[in-house]
């Protein structure tokens, strides 16, 4: 018994130790793979830093003003003046909603034919009118959804 307890005790060592030199190896290999990935984030952070240098380069305000001036017949560009900005309060806003809704008529009438109207209020400023629909469970026909 005690044979057989020693040599099971040195079989389990032996497959720790070839787990152990295993698990060794794929370690220094996952190591080199991080180590090569790191190299590449580096190279790619270069090559971003030069495209960005590039385009600042290209976008210079001198250089997009003299390519309109070669290209005004072809594009039609006008140069950038203080005079094409304005200010908040000149920019056209909507004119407010009627309190009464043109289609009040033609909504009761509606209503009368499909037995009710949903009136909802969609709220986009403090003047929104309600919009009328039909409730939802009806085809526009007038038959039951499924």
């Amino acid at each position: 018994m005690r044979h057989v307890l020693y040599a099971l005790s040195v079989l389990m060592v032996v497959a720790l130790a070839f787990w152990a030199y295993n698990e060794g190896y794929k370690t220094r290999a996952t190591a080199r793979d991080v180590q090569r990935l790191k190299i590449e984030i580096g190279r790619r952070h270069e090559e971003l830093a030069v495209l960005r240098a590039e385009w600042a380069y290209l976008n210079r305000p001198e250089r997009l003003r003299e390519l309109a001036e070669m290209n005004f017949e072809r594009l039609g560009l006008m140069p950038l003046t203080a005079e094409h900005y304005g200010l908040v309060e000149q920019v056209a806003y909507p004119a407010p909603v009627p309190a009464t809704l043109p289609w009040d008529e033609a909504g009761a009438a509606l209503g009368e034919k499909i037995g009710g109207i949903a009136v909802l209020r969609h709220e986009y400023g403090a003047d929104a009118a309600p919009a009328l629909i039909a409730p939802p469970t009806l085809a526009d026909d007038g038959e039951q959804l499924p």
